[in-house]
Order: structure tokens, then C-alpha cells, then sequence
């Protein structure tokens, strides 16, 4: 993705938070500079990858293909030894999808998640099981998901559409995809999960990279979750 697409994305992504009435910590709108500027007191930002992230998924069609997030909160897969006390084992993220921008089917082999619209247009998401011995897209059974505490069925590759208050819990190893509605506009989604690691959980299909390469066409507006330089790096 060129940085400046980026950028683009970022600016049309706070306008819309900010219309839905949503607000972000104040963190979400500092600059590359005050970045530089931040301590040690940033660690838990910079380790659990808080923060802003556009991809395309490696498509290079980002209208297409593509997603806005932005991680509120997260933990980390818990250490042996260390007290539970001391480990937050939840992540919250919001999901800005645009209208027919398609997150690529994909499944997590341990995060168990909550998918919710929380305003603006209506999110589509489309199902299917995963083979329990080879991870292969399971295209003949049903999936059989709970939509806010009730039990529906769909055929394999069925798709369900959540309005603004709905959600759907997906458990690991359900393939996914999901889009926002043509004619209803961004969708400001939700997710409300165990622990977040994007680096070795996420399994697609076919398998595509999660992180895009960018090309610096323009200075970055923000820095995305996985830019963040160490503290004390001033000059």
C-alpha cells in the first residue's frame, strides 16, 4: 500500500468514529513526532500493538480488499509461572468496514471472538467450518452460530447480516469473511476477544499476508500499531 492511501484511510476512519460518537483514547489522533517524544510509560502501546492498522491484505486493492482497525486493548498469551493477577487475557478492537470491502476468509486457531456492529451501516459476514484434520474449508456442513445469545443455522458458505446492536460469536476454527453492505455505508464494527495476536493467529484462505508492505509516497499522518519507535528515540 502506498503511505499515502494510508493516510487517506485514516482520515476518513476518524471523521466516521467521531460521527458515530465513539471516543478514542486521546493517543489514537498524536503525531509521528509526539511518538518520537514518548517514554517507557508507552510499553503496554507499543507492546501489545495497540493503535491503528491498515491492510490490504497483500491484494493492492485496498477498496476491495482491505480493513481499518483500531485496538483499544490487549492482553498477552500468559507466561508459565506468571501470577494471573498480572495477565489481561481480552483485547477490544473497532473494525471499520467500507461498503463491499471484503476482509479475507480466515479463521484463529485460539481466539474466540464477538463481532458486533456498533453503528453506521449493516455488516455481512459469510461462514464456513473448518475440516478438523486438514484446516480445508468445510463446503458441505452447516455452521451453527450464536446472533446474541440465539442459536442460528446456515448453510455452508451462509451469510448472516448484523445491524446496528447485533453481534455473532465466532469460536476458533470458523472460517470467515466479512463486508459491509452495499447502499448502507462504513459500518463501525466491534470485536470483543480473548487475546489478540495477529502475528501467529490468524489462519487464511488461501493464505495471504496480514500486514501489508507500504510504499512511502508521503509522511505518514499517524504511525500504524507495528511503527512505533522505541522509547526515548528523540533526538
Amino acid at each position: 500500500m502506498k503511505r499515502s492511501e494510508i493516510n487517506q484511510a485514516l482520515r476518513a476512519a476518524e471523521a466516521f468514529v467521531a460521527g458515530e460518537k465513539f471516543h478514542l483514547p486521546p493517543w489514537a489522533h498524536w503525531t509521528p513526532d509526539q511518538w518520537l517524544r514518548l517514554g517507557p510509560e508507552g510499553d503496554e502501546i507499543r507492546r501489545r500493538k495497540l493503535g491503528w492498522d491498515v491492510t490490504d491484505f497483500g491484494s493492492g486493492d485496498f477498496s476491495r480488499v482491505g480493513l481499518v482497525a483500531f485496538t483499544l486493548r490487549n492482553g498477552e498469551i500468559a507466561t508459565p509461572g506468571e501470577p494471573e493477577a498480572a495477565v489481561k487475557d481480552y483485547c477490544e478492537k473497532l473494525l471499520l468496514c467500507d461498503e463491499e470491502q471484503y476482509t479475507p476468509t480466515h479463521f484463529h486457531w485460539s481466539k474466540m471472538e464477538d463481532i458486533i456492529n456498533r453503528g453506521g451501516g449493516r455488516l455481512v459476514i459469510q461462514l464456513w467450518n473448518a475440516e478438523p484434520d486438514t484446516e480445508e474449508l468445510d463446503e458441505v456442513n452447516d455452521v451453527t452460530v450464536s446472533v446474541d445469545g440465539v442459536e442460528r443455522t446456515v448453510p455452508a458458505g451462509g451469510k448472516i447480516t448484523l445491524s446496528p446492536g447485533e453481534s455473532i460469536a465466532l469460536p476458533p476454527f470458523l472460517y470467515h469473511n466479512f463486508c459491509a453492505e452495499r447502499g448502507g455505508g462504513m459500518v463501525l464494527g466491534g470485536e470483543v476477544s480473548r487475546v489478540n495476536d495477529d502475528a501467529r493467529d490468524n489462519r487464511f484462505y488461501p493464505p495471504l499476508p496480514r500486514f501489508p508492505a507500504i510504499e512511502e509516497d508521503a509522511p505518514p499522518d499517524r504511525l500504524l500499531c507495528t511503527e512505533y519507535p522505541p522509547a526515548g528515540n528523540a533526538s
